[in-house]
């Protein structure tokens, strides 16, 4: 599976004093929105770490569209866009209803624990895209 949509109510905590979403939690988001995807495929993030696999994020872009406010129900899409021999892109649509409120996207680098590029293990090449 590539694809995982991921239902978000956005806590109190998470908003300024006028009830909008702050910037910053956005990449927190899109990492539980990776989180479950890659647990859909029947891996999870805790399994790779002790495994010695590391995905670091090197690069994250946002497109902020349209405030999103307290105890909405927002739907996040995160998709892989692709994979290389050590990196893995993806991209998240952020939506309420119909109304896009924000999109991004990241690329992961695959690590050893010290901290140099290895490729990604077959099974996480198996689960992507056109595989």
């Amino acid at each position: 599976m590539s694809t995982d949509t991921l239902e978000i109510r956005p806590r109190y905590c998470e908003c300024d004093p006028m009830g909008v979403v702050h910037h910053s939690v956005y990449p927190v988001w899109f990492e539980m929105g990776r989180t479950e995807l890659l647990r859909s495929t029947g891996i999870s993030y805790r399994e790779l770490e002790e495994s010695g696999v590391l995905l670091a994020v090197v690069r994250l872009e946002v497109r902020y569209k349209r405030p999103a406010r307290y105890d909405e129900e927002l739907q996040l899409e995160t998709r892989i866009a692709s994979v290389g021999r050590v990196k893995i892109e993806h991209e998240y649509r952020l939506t309420r209803g119909d109304e896009l409120l924000a999109t991004a996207t990241t690329t992961l680098a695959c690590l050893d624990r010290e901290g140099a590029a290895r490729p990604l293990p077959d099974r996480l090449l198996d689960r992507s895209p056109g595989s």
